[in-house]
């Protein structure tokens, strides 16, 4: 699959690893919808793009809403007759030590709706974009740090760190790219996930107080890969560490965990659940 012609939607696109990958798709000749929350640094990845002789058009949302995203997702139905490429990049890190719970505007533990939440609505309603194409990609920028879900305290009320949070939320990302996978079996769209590199040298790599290790062209290596090599043109439903096919926490595994995170997923977006090939 080569990128050229490829209309491609990315979000968290105006900054960090999403910037990079949206700068690399424009060389290659794609129509880059940048989606972030400032105008001015969308106004600023869009003239990146022309000049690398690439097309762009920007979205704004901020995904701590339901709402925002359905919006966001509506927009782009209008805009857009199809879609080859949604790679579900916008996240938010574990935050500065010490750092109080938060909610999202809709009463969900912020990064458990951000990371996860955001994305599964916005892929659920995308789905017709990515179905209207003979192959489409899915990539879900997931991270090697996970924590298994606990169903009793899925909102993490008790006992809250923001590093339970963003692990959590990553896990339940990557529990969404199999069961997504499974549906999608025999479609034309494939369904991945990864951990694109550790301790990229990002705004959010920065804020969470950590010293990077390895760099956003490294992380856009990685989902490049995904999302455009012919290497995984067929292969789907599987998690990546970088560019190597790895095994996520053995939750992810358990089909009966993804089943109840399935329903309370589709209950808190208010979407019907669809029916999975349990495996």
């Amino acid at each position: 699959m080569t990128a050229a012609g490829k209309t491609v939607l990315i979000t968290g696109a105006t900054d960090g690893v999403g910037r990079r990958v949206a700068q690399r798709l424009a060389r290659a000749g794609t129509t880059v919808l940048v989606h972030g929350r400032d105008p001015i640094r969308g106004a600023q990845v869009l003239a990146e793009i022309r000049n690398a002789g690439g097309a762009g058009v920007f979205y704004p949302a901020d995904l701590a809403s339901l709402s925002e995203v359905r919006r966001l997702a509506e927009t782009i139905r209008r805009d857009h007759q199809r879609l080859d490429i949604l790679i579900n990049n916008a996240g938010i890190g574990v935050g500065p030590r010490g750092s109080a719970r938060q909610t999202s505007q809709d009463g969900h533990e912020l990064r458990f709706a951000v990371n996860y939440l955001s994305g599964l609505l916005l892929t659920r309603l995308l789905l017709p974009l990515l179905k209207a194409t003979e192959t489409s990609r899915i990539v879900n920028v997931a991270s090697v740090g996970q924590q298994p879900i606990d169903f009793a305290d899925v909102m993490l009320a008790r006992g809250y760190s923001g590093t339970r949070a963003y692990c959590q939320s990553k896990l339940a990302q990557i529990m969404f790219t199999f069961d997504l996978a499974r549906e999608l079996e025999g479609s034309g769209t494939v369904v991945n996930c990864l951990h694109p590199a550790s301790y990229m040298n990002t705004t959010m790599v920065r804020i969470d107080g950590i010293t990077p290790m390895s760099s956003v062209d490294e992380g856009a290596d990685a989902i490049l890969h995904l999302a455009t090599s012919s290497q995984t043109a067929t292969r789907t439903g599987l998690y990546f560490d970088g560019l190597r096919p790895s095994r996520a926490n053995a939750q992810a595994d358990d089909a009966t965990a993804r089943q109840r995170l399935r329903t309370l997923s589709f209950q808190l977006v208010g979407l019907p659940q669809p029916a999975v090939h349990a495996t």
